[in-house]
């Protein structure tokens, strides 16, 4: 690829910033939890991005004063375990980081900080709506929308080479209200009005 304005050959699409959030995502959960003494996070060091990954979350850190104890895991019993240390460790709260394999097996994260009662971020509203507190990431919504128009234009005869790739204009932070009141979480009025959607 030459530059995401001129890609070159067959090669365009829509850039989705799933990794690059983390930091934004470290702050969000220290604001809804902020007596929480450490931050467990959880990552998958067979991710191509890991390394941007924990570079990221402990630049975050450092400026937020915040400590963290960062898990390693691509598999369920990987999960399981990096779920026993952040109980055993009193996390308080927990941030699982952007990942296709997290995204397929939601309910192995979700599941485990409900049972510990620990407020979690994740990346995407599906989280979410499966019973996860909250997320901060890229609307997929409006990124399939973004996909769709490039199939149209290419149907008709546009060459992929000319398309830019787009980078994802539309964020979304989502909050699960019934999770929170679960986990006797006060959420101060301001991080209602920042919220893009409160599922109840």
């Amino acid at each position: 690829m030459t530059s995401l304005n001129r890609p070159g050959g067959n090669l365009t699409g829509v850039s989705f910033f799933t990794n690059q959030m983390e930091a934004k995502r470290l702050a969000l959960l220290h604001e809804i939890a902020p007596k929480a003494e450490l931050v467990g996070v959880l990552f998958n060091p067979s991710n191509p991005f890991f390394g941007n990954q924990l570079k990221d979350v402990d630049e975050a850190s450092r400026a937020l004063n915040l400590k963290i104890h960062i898990e390693r895991a691509s598999s369920e019993q990987d999960i399981a375990k990096a779920f026993k240390e952040f109980e055993q460790r009193k996390a308080g709260a927990i941030l699982i980081g952007a990942d296709p394999y997290f995204n397929s097996q939601r309910s192995l994260v979700i599941a485990p900080a409900a049972q510990l009662r620990i407020p979690a971020i994740y990346e995407w509203r599906e989280f979410v709506e499966a019973g996860g507190l909250m997320s901060y990431g890229t609307s997929l919504t409006e990124a399939y929308r973004q996909a769709g128009d490039f199939v149209v234009r290419i149907l008709k005869g546009a060459n992929p080479a000319d398309l830019p790739v787009l980078q994802s204009s539309k964020f979304e932070f989502v909050i699960n209200l019934k999770t929170a009141k679960a986990l006797d979480l006060p959420l101060a009025p301001a991080v209602f009005a920042r919220a893009d959607e409160v599922i109840e």
